[in-house]
């Protein structure tokens, strides 16, 4: 079961199918399908070898400080290119043909601490119908600690949210994995979502998923080192995972050329195609970086990804320059900041600029 009241996009869809027509005919002449091929399945085993090595150096190498916090932060660097490759691949069923290798692959979210099966619906189903629809989309929406859109309610200290973010940023895996994914499966409800418990299997996954975490975060380590030093490295290396994968996603979102809309605008929402809407509402950064690209899993072209989510990031760039050329031709804006940095310094001009009182009282 889903929230009643979800707002309709306009039934047009010649932008969308023009989108779809070329993309399935730079695949074909390319002879690559929607899945990634080969090419994912030696990546997936080069990410898991670098998280591997850094976890067996810090847990059971690493001698002194200055050892230890250099394989703590590439774990935390290892975990979050997982979370972007092969997670997201997989949870979005876009990893492989076999929809089993999809559950496996996106099952290291469970082991990585996460739930698979939330994320499922939080991301593939609210966020990626909805983005930037303050009351659908649940990314942009972390309570009175932080206006993310125009539709939300403004607070006094919030004038400072361009400056106090930033560490809370790297708090945000242990809520996510500790606190967020178990209101979510007792409550039924992912904000203003519902969505139906985990059973069965599903069920058996996410307590499977957190227990092998545990032992993974802390009982592994506990056998080798006190509990001071393994929350102070486990603090490290979520801190770093969580700054990279949040920093990631408010780049493509939540910028000052994005567009936000509230769930209240149903009549407005009506009348704006779907595709259209995901261009509006999302950006690509850094494109031309292979290094970028690669690490991120293709998620610096954003715009390709939530127009196409069941096409592996591999294939993303090949595809940049045709959706850029259809959204030309129909005259749908295309945003894009050249290098990451500029969308960070994008992202914070948003938080500041959402940090001042609204020049008109906020009606949603």
């Amino acid at each position: 079961m889903i929230s009643e009241a979800r707002p309709k996009f306009s039934k047009e869809r010649s932008f969308q199918n023009d989108l779809q027509a070329r993309v399935e005919e730079r695949l074909a002449a390319l002879g690559r399908t929607r899945h990634g091929g080969m090419r994912i399945y030696v990546k997936t085993a080069l990410l898991v070898l670098w998280a591997g090595a850094s976890y067996w150096g810090l847990v059971d190498w690493a001698e002194s400080w200055w050892q230890a916090v250099p394989l703590a932060i590439s774990l935390g660097l290892a975990f979050a290119s997982i979370g972007f490759n092969v997670g997201h691949d997989g949870n979005h069923g876009a990893f492989s043909r076999s929809k089993a290798v999809n559950r496996a692959v996106g099952a290291m979210f469970d082991l990585l601490g996460g739930s698979s099966y939330v994320w499922r619906w939080k991301h593939n189903v609210f966020h990626h119908s909805y983005p930037n629809v303050d009351g659908l989309d649940d990314d942009i929406d972390v309570g009175a600690l932080c206006r993310m859109s125009r539709h939300q309610p403004h607070y006094p200290y919030q004038r400072l949210q361009h400056l106090y973010m930033w560490p809370i940023y790297t708090l945000i895996i242990p809520k996510w994995f500790l606190w967020d994914d178990f209101v979510a499966v007792l409550r039924g409800r992912i904000g203003d979502h519902s969505f139906p418990r985990p059973r069965g299997g599903e069920l058996a996954l996410f307590v499977g998923g957190k227990l092998a975490f545990l032992i993974l975060a802390f009982v592994g380590p506990l056998l080798f080192h006190p509990l001071p030093v393994v929350l102070l490295f486990y603090a490290i290396v979520m801190a770093v995972e969580g700054m990279t994968l949040t920093v990631v996603f408010q780049a493509a979102h939540s910028i000052s050329e994005t567009s936000a809309f509230s769930a209240k605008q149903t009549e407005e929402m009506a009348q704006r195609e779907w595709a259209i809407h995901q261009v509006a509402t999302t950006a690509n950064f850094g494109r031309n970086s292979r290094i970028l690209t690669w690490y991120v899993g293709g998620l610096n072209h954003q715009i390709e990804h939530h127009l196409f989510p069941r096409i592996s990031h591999v294939h993303l760039p090949l595809l940049a320059d045709i959706v850029q050329q259809v959204c030309r031709e129909h005259g749908v804006p295309y945003h894009e900041h050249p290098t990451f940095w500029g969308a960070i310094v994008s992202h914070y001009v948003w938080l500041r600029e959402m940090g001042r009182p609204p020049a008109e009282p906020v009606a949603g």
